[in-house]
């Protein structure tokens, strides 16, 4: 038994070793590639200066000083690794496990700053090629400009000033957008030569991003031409719908609410201007779109109503009544016991008294005078009202336990009450009245 203990021991010391081997060894390879990519990026960040700049690579520059002053601790690491003091495995096992993950985080930073300047970089070794093709552009989008004056001035015969703003600018300003980049461009490629590389490529983003603001001005045009067609197209649709729509509507089930829409609609199709007037479909498509949404949804309440009877409001007026009650009740016994009734108690007589509150609130005067309540909030007063009977209810009950395990009890098991029978039970109500006002003042005093 112990040969075979012994054997698996040397087995595991022998795995152990290897494993050390191998960290070892993987963290001097890292060490060496960490070092070369540090030389390399070195390198990289003088000819990004060059193109673009102190500023723009600042951001490099600080990683790379990171990552030396990281790196230079791994070597260190690998330094006492080699010194001529000798070392256990398990600092061997740390310090090779920190040089790995030193050179790791180098490699990730590197690679994270330098992916960062790529693009950059990249368009920066292009200019020449990027401010040739910028002037290419300017060329064949100042070509589109005639026609896109064109364009505005025959959709001015048929649609609006209102619904040709968003484009009745756009040849003009597209234009002066193309003057831009060119005036750009030329400055780019002076700075360039003279050296100023960062303003240089500052100038070359101005200039391409002007080209790309002038097409899509030009392009706004020539699509507004076919939107507005598409939209002329879907009113019409829309215009028979909505007319079958409020001939539908008028065989719904009657409510303010469905004529208030129906009405909308028909003004929203009266408003439409006759053939051969200057028109906005956008706006008009948009206001049709919206009236009969309003009938939907007004069509849709009404048939919910009619499926759903309203209260009477004689129903109604009986529940705000009895909730009254129920909530005069619980505060009358609440105030009268207050040194003996408890949290639950309390909080239910709150919380009655707000929705009671609320209840004015949502019928815009007293409940309980109100001799007129709507159709539309009958239901939602009425269960109001319940709700405030029904949590006055429940403080009651709550505030009656509350009494009744507060009463003091005969210590001569003489029934209920001090003096036991009839007498003791009107002594005992009595005590427990004043026992409540009494501890209620006590406490008030207490804490005021």
């Amino acid at each position: 038994m112990a040969g075979f203990w012994g054997k698996r021991k040397r087995e595991e010391e022998q795995q152990l070793q290897a494993q050390d081997a191998d960290l070892a060894k993987r963290a001097g390879t890292a060490l060496v590639a960490a070092d070369e990519r540090i030389r390399v990026t070195t390198d990289e960040l003088a000819f990004a200066e060059a193109e673009l700049g102190p500023e723009a690579t600042a951001d490099l520059r600080e990683g790379l000083t990171a990552v030396r002053t990281h790196l230079g601790e791994a070597f260190r690491l690998n330094q006492l690794n080699h010194d001529e003091i000798p070392d256990t495995a398990e600092e061997l096992r740390t310090r090779n496990a920190r040089i790995v993950q030193l050179c790791d985080w180098a490699e990730d930073v590197l690679d994270e700053r330098t992916s960062a300047l790529a693009e950059k970089i990249a368009r920066a070794r292009r200019a020449p090629e990027i401010i040739a093709g910028v002037r290419g552009d300017v060329a064949l989008l100042r070509a589109r400009i005639p026609q896109a004056r064109d364009t505005v001035e025959r959709l001015a015969a048929r649609y609006s000033p209102e619904a040709l703003a968003q484009v009745q600018s756009n040849p003009a300003e597209a234009e002066q957008l193309l003057g831009f980049a060119e005036h750009s461009a030329s400055v780019a490629e002076r700075r360039r030569e003279a050296g100023q590389r960062e303003q240089a490529n500052l100038a070359l983003e101005a200039s391409a991003e002007s080209v790309r603001r002038a097409a899509a001005l030009l392009d706004a045009v020539e699509n507004f031409e076919v939107e507005a067609l598409r939209a002329e197209s879907t009113l019409a649709a829309i215009v028979e719908d909505s007319r079958g729509d409020v001939v539908v509507a008028l065989k719904e089930p009657h409510s303010p609410g469905v004529q208030k829409a129906i009405d909308e609609l028909q003004a929203a199709l009266a408003s439409l201007p006759a053939a051969g007037v200057n028109t906005d479909p956008f706006t008009q498509l948009d206001r049709l779109r919206e009236a009969n949404s309003g009938l939907d949804a007004a069509i849709a309440a009404a048939r919910e109503r009619a499926a759903r009877p309203i209260p009477p409001l004689e129903h109604v007026r009986h529940a705000i009544d009895d909730a009254d009650r129920q909530l005069a009740v619980a505060r009358d016994v609440i105030a009268g016991h207050r040194g003996w009734i408890g949290a639950d108690a309390r909080t239910r007589l709150a919380e009655s008294e707000r929705i009671r509150i609320d209840l004015d609130h949502f019928l815009g005067r007293s409940a309980a005078t109100a001799t007129v309540i709507d159709e539309d909030h009958r239901e939602q007063a009425m269960a109001m009202a319940r709700r405030v009977a029904y949590l006055a209810a429940e403080a009651l009950h709550l505030a009656r336990r509350d009494i009744d395990s507060s009463r003091p009890q005969d210590p001569w098991g003489g029934g209920p009450g001090w003096g036991g029978g009839r007498r003791g039970g009107g002594g005992d109500m009595m005590g427990g009245i004043l026992g409540g006002l009494v501890i209620g003042s006590v406490l008030d005093g207490i804490f005021d």
